[in-house]
């Protein structure tokens, strides 16, 4: 049976991978952003922060794929949109992140916690740091000066690959089979970001150095890369759990919902080497 479903950050990092996922299985994709202006076919307007663009949003919507903004310094500020799913019997696929769980006090938790109470059908994904910030977020560096620099020090991460993320979410989107149900979303191996800088060196064929450095050190590369000192200072506060081995396990939920193994660190790299030259 197909749906209508609504995919806010439709052009994200998870967002751009799933939207043609979901229009290739036959499903109807309504494409948010705050201006409405997605570039993709059947783009509607929705800002958290105005309610008056709900209505359209939701209109029809099955299932939506709720992303929350880069930069939002409360989660609970998509209180309201969460309501307005609910009224409308809207099931909800959200994504946080890893390690959400771990406090109620956590605001992503709190969020988790409203959507569980709303009374709707949800799906909650908890990905781990994704292989797409290597041509994200870590680029410049790698490009620039060879150079990974991170408070990560030496422990290990299961990195997952954002496709491996939209394959799970097409799972959570278009079946009821796992409503009611929170998922960790990790890779199958467990890299050191010093491995996955030699990875990087054998299929780029140049050398990329890992540098663990403390925040302060991190915060300083990262505003020379162009990061703003506030973004900056986000990503270092939550290296903590990184440094700690916290994100090194694999979960085995992404095999779960997706039906296979996730890809490996060496499949991204060879998948988009192109960033990287």
């Amino acid at each position: 049976m197909t749906k209508t479903i609504l995919v806010t950050a439709a052009t994200g990092t998870v967002g751009q991978h799933l939207v043609p996922r979901l229009l290739a299985l036959g499903h109807s994709v309504k494409a948010a952003s705050r201006s409405g202006s997605t570039g993709q076919d059947n783009s509607v307007p929705l800002d958290f922060a105005r309610p008056e663009t709900f209505e359209g949003a939701l209109a029809g919507v099955d299932a939506a794929y709720l992303v929350i903004p880069t930069g939002t310094a409360d989660p609970l500020a998509l209180a309201g949109f969460i309501d307005a799913a609910a009224a409308a019997s809207v099931k909800l696929v959200v994504q946080t992140a890893i390690g959400v769980d771990a406090s109620e006090d956590i605001p992503y938790r709190k969020l988790e916690r409203l959507v569980e109470k709303s009374g709707t059908p949800y799906v909650l994904l908890r990905p781990n740091w994704f292989f797409d910030n290597f041509h994200h977020y870590w680029l410049k560096g790698i490009l620039g000066h060879g150079l990974i620099a991170l408070p990560a020090g030496d422990a290990r991460t299961s990195l997952i690959d954002a496709r491996d993320i939209a394959d799970a979410a097409v799972a959570a989107l278009t079946t009821s089979d796992h409503d009611g149900q929170a998922f960790t979303l990790t890779g199958a191996e467990s890299v050191t970001y010093s491995e996955a800088a030699e990875i990087l060196s054998a299929v780029l064929g140049r050398t990329i150095r890992y540098e663990a450095v403390d925040t302060a050190a991190f915060v300083d590369f990262a505003a020379k890369l162009g990061l703003s000192e506030g973004h900056a200072q986000m990503l270092a506060s939550i290296f903590y759990p990184v440094a700690q081995g916290w994100t090194s396990a694999d979960s085995g939920d992404t095999a779960r919902l997706t039906g296979r193994p996730p890809r490996r660190f060496v499949d991204y790299i060879a998948d988009n080497a192109a960033h990287f030259r």
